[in-house]
């Protein structure tokens, strides 16, 4: 019903406030400038629809509004508009990949075909005249085209066909507009022309072409169209020419010619310009060219020119979209006249063009024209980053956002109303990084060969010289919180500070010092403040496990002085750092790490005092920051936001491992680059890297707590997180080894009467841990017994010594591996640790393996190992033979020696000596 009374203009019209979800899109910065942009409406609504990363925009520009058509997992790799502008069908390359088809006038996907190319996705999609079929090429090496009749309601295709190798890659295709059973296609060096019918064998119509077809250079395609008088099709190519094909070939015998379209022979080339053709279009009874030099031109049916459009700012014209209204009509030429006409947008003297329809011209320098062809000029509608967008930045006090990208562009905006104010471009590097001051009076921009601008946070204009002390890109920066020093880290794994000196009456910027404090990538430095004083304090944390704090009141000109080094992980990555809200009267510090996991460490001590089970959405937190608290929130609610690999969410605190405390949503398929905080905490945002966009999400914090409630409350979402939930046979045997352990710490043979009770000792833990099947490190255990055993108010000096059963289940649920045991994890230690045997196995010579065990990371002594090892082989049920005598030594080593063979494989270490299943 929605479609059917949809009417254009009324998209606008919806309510988007009562969205029941988290974060909702509410702006997008930026577009994918290898695909089209379309003219939707034009006059008194300019519209565009346009594609970033994996959304449809679709964008008022009169009215600074924007819609957004969501549904997409990856980002978008083709579209096409129907002639009448009202459907939209997109598709993607990637996992589950999907092509949508979404009506302009109500944005409502209508259809949605699932699986459509499974291997790799869709490349290149064309819609027929009449708006009822689309054609599809696959992404794959080996291409599949097909057809589908998108309003009937089937997954599977009217006719398809697979192209050989030979014909290239194909990555434009077009439908005939006379006939919606006839289309061709190309890539570089081929052109397929195609007939398809339902009642016939699917088969292509083509034929190899060679330099020897042509006699001449002809240069590589670009794209292909049908003529408008029905028997002809054109190609444009790289060299400036247009190649002609037709069924009929006057160098070919009538008597021995094909039918269209299995007849189509190039015919004819004909040589329109020196510059590459990059668009080739049939509008109505013209032909309508787009080439590097930003020009477009008109041709009639014998390509005869008949105007030009020209501005000296347009590059490679990437796409033209043709209004569908047309002005007041020109004066109509005299009978039998061919007139040239030619309009600049640079010269006063416009001249009335044959052909009055507006456009859109996009380039490929990410920049969109709007064209009105009554007096020939151009108007800058678009402009954005053409490279990677890496770097954002949050006002502390205003709506202004800034972003940076790598072609060297700085841009701010003001969100509240979705508005440009300012900009600047750096052409020698590219921005990496940027940050404003605490007092909102400077921009700090890390650029990629090393460079540190200091600009003026409202006119961009350098506040110092340009700083040039990092030796390799720029990757993080930062300002303390009275804004007296800066500092940034660098892909050298450098941390160099700076501080704010008077000269000259001038507040100027000068290098203090730096550090080589880290032997692998940088992940994050963080300014705070030091307890019981004012005075600011820096840390920064590695993949090499290291948190470092330095000592900035100590440090002088070029003497950066270290107060702790920490290794905070035993095996896994960590990833981001932040500052924890103060909830109690101890300070924290939040770490994350490339194992889902969540650290609280001492301020202070840093110290592990909790490990936590993070957000499990596909990839681990790469940035985390404390939302800002708005002025209606709860002041002792607080939040947080991070984005993943491709995904941004919020996470109610504190963290205790709930999952339905955390919420995460789809923002940049190919990977988020940065992630921002407005100063009330009303938006975030987040950058895309590659798809050189940057998303702006309204925070909707009453759908978080809400569905938080209906996740459950005390320890219904931890049993929902066990192997069966709270009635299945996982609790129950943890139970049972639960009370078992208060046997065993009463004595197994005590006479005496058993105290019941709900609680084990802490010296138990390991032993249940292991007995359900996780099996953590000594360091794990220590960090277990610690985090119960100081769980009380640091305050009362209590110490804990026993746990329930309740707090024993979130202690296993917070530590176990978060994705289960992984049997690639343990081949990988064997690629690293073996070597390749005969069979070409990865394999660890037996004596090896036990050498390991004893000498490297928690070493075993001999007698752990051998306990160990034939408590594993030797007293395993179903063995067969009999069992040796494991006190003595040489019954142990010859257990080993029979048991354990020389070359020990992943699976063989696995199965057959820890007795883990391993699945098929």
């Amino acid at each position: 019903s929605l479609v059917w009374a949809a009417k254009p203009g009324m998209l606008f019209q919806k309510d988007k406030e009562s969205s029941p979800h988290s974060l909702n899109l509410s702006w997008v910065f930026g577009y994918n400038r290898s695909l089209a942009v379309h003219s939707l409406m034009d006059g008194e609504d300019r519209v565009l629809l346009y594609v970033s990363s994996h959304t449809v925009v679709i964008h008022d520009i009169l009215g600074n509004r924007q819609y957004h058509l969501q549904g997409h997992a990856n980002v978008i790799s083709c579209l096409c508009v129907s002639e009448d502008k009202r459907w939209v069908a997109t598709a993607d390359r990637g996992p589950n990949a999907l092509i949508i088809v979404w009506d302009t006038f109500s944005g409502v996907p209508v259809r949605t075909i699932f699986e459509s190319h499974p291997e790799d996705g869709v490349c290149a999609i064309a819609i027929s005249q009449d708006a009822k079929y689309l054609v599809t090429i696959s992404a794959g090496t080996v291409q599949r085209v097909c057809v589908w009749r998108w309003t009937l309601p089937t997954e599977k295709p009217l006719c398809s066909t697979e192209l050989r190798p030979e014909f290239g890659y194909q990555n434009y295709v077009i439908f005939n507009p006379q006939d919606p059973h006839e289309f061709v296609s190309n890539s570089k060096t081929q052109v397929i022309f195609y007939l398809w019918v339902t009642s016939a064998r699917d088969e292509l119509m083509a034929s190899l072409l060679s330099p020897q077809t042509f006699r001449s250079v002809v240069g590589r395609f670009s794209q292909s169209v049908f003529h408008f008088n029905n028997s002809q099709a054109l190609t444009g190519t790289s060299a400036g020419k247009v190649v002609m094909w037709d069924a009929v070939d006057p160098r070919t015998d009538p008597k021995e010619q094909q039918a269209r379209p299995l007849g189509m022979t190039p015919t004819k080339i004909v040589s329109l310009q020196k510059e590459s053709l990059t668009v080739l279009q049939v509008l109505e009874s013209y032909i309508v060219t787009g080439d590097v030099k930003g020009q477009v031109k008109f041709y009639d049916g014998e390509l005869l020119l008949l105007s030009i459009y020209s501005h000296s700012k347009v590059g490679p014209i990437r796409s033209l979209s043709f209004s569908t209204t047309l002005p007041d009509p020109p004066d109509a030429f005299p009978a039998g006249s061919r007139p040239f006409l030619t309009s600049e947008s640079d010269s006063s003297n416009s001249v009335s063009l044959a052909l009055n329809r507006n456009f859109i011209l996009s380039s490929s320098d990410a920049t969109v024209f709007h064209v009105a062809t009554d007096s020939a000029n151009f108007e800058k509608v678009l402009e954005e980053a053409k490279k990677s967008v890496s770097a954002i930045a949050c006002h502390p006090q205003q709506t202004l956002v800034a972003v940076g990208s790598h072609c060297g562009l700085l841009k701010v905006w003001d969100y509240r109303h979705s508005k440009y104010l300012a900009s600047r471009i750096f052409p020698e590097a590219g921005i990496q990084c940027l940050s404003y001051d605490p007092e909102g009076y400077f921009l700090a921009a890390g650029f990629t060969d090393g460079s540190v601008y200091i600009l003026d946070a409202i006119s961009l204009q350098s506040s110092c010289k340009e700083l040039q002390f990092s030796q390799g890109p720029v990757t993080h920066i930062s300002f303390s919180h009275n804004s007296q020093y800066l500092a940034t880290a660098d892909e050298k794994y450098s941390v160099i500070v700076y501080k704010k000196v008077l000269q000259n009456g001038h507040r100027s910027w000068e290098h203090l010092a730096g550090l080589d404090s880290h032997y692998k990538p940088i992940r994050s430095i963080l300014f705070g403040v030091q307890p019981g004083s004012n005075e600011p304090r820096l840390l920064s944390l590695g993949e090499d496990r290291q948190l470092v704090e330095y000592d900035l009141s100590s440090s002088i000109k070029d003497h950066l002085v270290v107060t702790h080094r920490v290794r905070v992980e035993q095996s896994a990555v960590p990833l981001c750092m932040a500052w924890y809200p103060q909830l109690s009267t101890e300070s924290f510090i939040l770490t994350a790490n490339n194992c889902y996991k969540m650290k609280l460490l001492n301020a202070t001590t840093k110290m592990c005092r909790k490990t936590l089970l993070g957000p499990t959405y596909g990839s681990p937190l790469e940035k985390i920051q404390i939302l800002p608290m708005t002025s209606s929130a709860d002041p002792k609610q607080h939040y947080l936001v991070y984005v993943t690999k491709d995904k941004v969410g919020l996470q109610i605190l504190p963290v205790d491992g709930n999952p339905h405390k955390s919420s995460a949503f789809i923002c940049h398929p190919n990977g988020a680059s940065d992630l921002a905080s407005s100063y009330d905490g009303r938006y975030i945002f987040t950058a895309g890297g590659r798809d050189c966009t940057v998303m702006k999400w309204k925070v909707n914090l009453s759908a978080l707590d809400a569905a938080a409630f209906l996740g459950g409350e005390d320890m219904i979402p931890f049993y929902n997180l066990l192997d069966g939930g709270r009635e299945g046979e996982f609790f129950r045997e943890l139970e049972d080894y639960f009370y078992y352990a208060q046997i065993c710490s009463q004595g197994m043979t005590t006479l005496e009467n058993r105290q019941v009770s709900t609680h084990i000792p802490l010296e138990k833990i390991p032993s249940v841990m292991r007995a359900i099947g996780f099996y953590p490190s000594e360091e794990e255990i220590e960090e277990m017994i610690n985090e119960v055993k100081f769980s009380k108010d640091v305050d009362a000096g209590e110490q804990v010594t026993e746990i329930d059963l309740e707090d024993f289940i979130k202690l296993y649920i917070n530590h176990r591996p978060a994705l289960g045991l992984s049997m690639k994890s343990l081949q990988r230690a064997f690629q690293v640790l073996g070597y390749d045997n005969e069979k070409g196995d990865k394999v660890i010579d037996r004596g090896d393996l036990l050498s390991l065990l004893q000498c490297r990371g928690e070493q075993m002594t001999e007698d752990e190992l051998a306990q160990c090892l034939t408590t594993l082989l030797g007293r395993r049920p179903g063995r067969r033979g009999s069992e040796p005598d494991i006190s003595d030594p040489s019954g142990a080593a010859a257990l080993i020696e029979e048991e354990i063979p020389a070359e020990i494989t992943a699976e063989i270490f696995a199965a057959d000596i820890l007795g883990l299943p391993i699945a098929a």
